[in-house]
């Protein structure tokens, strides 16, 4: 089995080395996306300057909120955008940063980010100078994004925690899942034309079926070879390299929206303003989890489920097929990762690379609820999602993620099993 596992893994890595080889390599450009609360900005301009004073281009942000500038060479560059072209009611989150300096290496397409908040909002980088309704409006439209956010987590945790708990996989490539989901829904909604809801059924149901052939014939065979929880991850982890690079064979570099639903009007409810499509998704995200969680405290199947979580000797002595409750675990976690990444593309575009990028959060999630728990990673991810949001009161845009890490390690150090772990006795 060792053997096999080498070869695997060699493989793998591979076909990952031959995919990165630098005939892919692109020109030299920088771009962005422009995006004012997950819906995207069109109509701005947005001029480069190279370090010696002359102009490079001006282009204008398109319907997705997306530009591009080829550069000349690699070098430094003035990225300016254009204040007066922001629609009404949009604005730069602080005025000072309308013009950026960026380095761009040689071979390397760089991405720069202007951040975008509703007119009114905008400040210096702190709050000592807004008005205190203002301030607590702003702790509000964060808030309801937390909890956007977190659903989304929340929906692939839940799929991550329920495998850990039943297999003690550690799955790396459960971020490739959210990335198939969202990739099979824009194939057939924005490709073939089928409309989103209906594309989003069929993308669940494909997800839901490569988590039980990924059981049948990959995992489960591995199980049954007898194949450390350790060798597990680590195929899991070139596992994910290789669906990463194939998703960017396939799909391409380029962020692209879904055809349905793309650039929708804020509804202004109270001090929150977000899409209406954002208000649905959270509806069927709660919904979802809240029909997984039922399921798993009320079925035979979800009671099957706990008890092999628990002991799978002892479920097994008692008469339960245990690989046939792993498998539908699979299944179940598939579908619901498939749903995140849906969920995931709705609010941001799509790109090969968003499941590996959400990933780091979601494991953050897990951890903080209780390895093994899904009620546990549901509220780990929810606080995951809400400190993101929040701790952008007081840190720059680009620094929310290690905000939402540095609790997971305080937590960690103070209660290691998570908030609805269970203290378990080693040794």
């Amino acid at each position: 089995m060792r053997r096999a596992v080498i070869a695997f893994t060699a493989f793998l890595g591979g076909l990952v080395l031959l995919l990165a080889s630098p005939a892919w390599a692109e020109g030299e450009a920088l771009k962005g996306t422009l995006q004012n609360q997950g819906q995207p900005v069109n109509g701005v301009k947005i001029s480069v300057v190279a370090e010696d004073g002359n102009p490079v281009a001006a282009v204008t942000t398109g319907a997705d909120g997306t530009w591009e500038v080829p550069v000349p060479k690699a070098g430094k560059f003035k990225v300016t955008l254009d204040q007066t072209t922001l629609p009404s009611g949009v604005a730069l989150k602080f005025k000072d940063k309308g013009t950026l300096d960026v380095q761009v290496y040689e071979g390397n397409q760089r991405n720069v980010l202007f951040a975008l908040v509703p007119a009114g909002q905008q400040g210096s980088g702190n709050t000592s100078g807004e008005s205190a309704s203002s301030f607590w409006d702003r702790v509000a439209q964060l808030t309801f994004e937390g909890f956007n956010l977190g659903l989304i987590i929340a929906l692939a945790a839940m799929g991550l925690s329920l495998v850990f708990g039943t297999t003690g996989l550690t799955n790396f490539a459960h971020g490739e899942l959210l990335t198939l989901g969202a990739m099979a829904a824009y194939l057939f909604n924005a490709v073939m034309g089928v409309p989103l809801i209906l594309a989003a059924v069929i993308a669940v149901v494909i997800g839901g079926g490569l988590g039980y052939l990924q059981d049948r014939f990959f995992w489960g065979q591995l199980r049954k070879r007898g194949s450390s929880l350790v060798a597990m991850m680590i195929i899991s982890i070139g596992l994910a390299l290789f669906l990463r690079y194939v998703f960017l064979f396939l799909f391409g570099g380029e962020s692209r929206p879904f055809a349905d639903y793309n650039a929708q009007p804020g509804v202004q409810v109270g001090p929150i303003s977000a899409a209406p499509k954002n208000f649905i998704a959270m509806a069927i995200e709660l919904a979802v989890l809240v029909i997984v969680g039922l399921a798993l405290l009320k079925t035979r199947t979800g009671k099957a489920a706990r008890a092999v979580a628990d002991n799978p000797a002892l479920a097994a002595s008692s008469g339960i097929n245990v690989e046939r409750v792993i498998r539908i675990i699979w299944t179940v976690g598939g579908a619901i990762a498939a749903l995140a990444g849906i969920m995931l593309g709705l609010a941001q575009n799509i790109n090969y690379q968003m499941g590996f990028q959400i990933l780091l959060l979601v494991f953050a999630g897990v951890t903080l609820g209780g390895l093994g728990t899904a009620f546990g990673a549901l509220v780990g991810s929810l606080v995951v999602g809400l400190f993101i949001q929040l701790s952008t009161l007081v840190v720059p845009t680009e620094l929310k993620t290690v905000g939402a890490l540095l609790v997971l390690i305080l937590v960690m150090l103070f209660r290691p099993q998570g908030i609805l772990g269970r203290r378990e006795r080693i040794g």
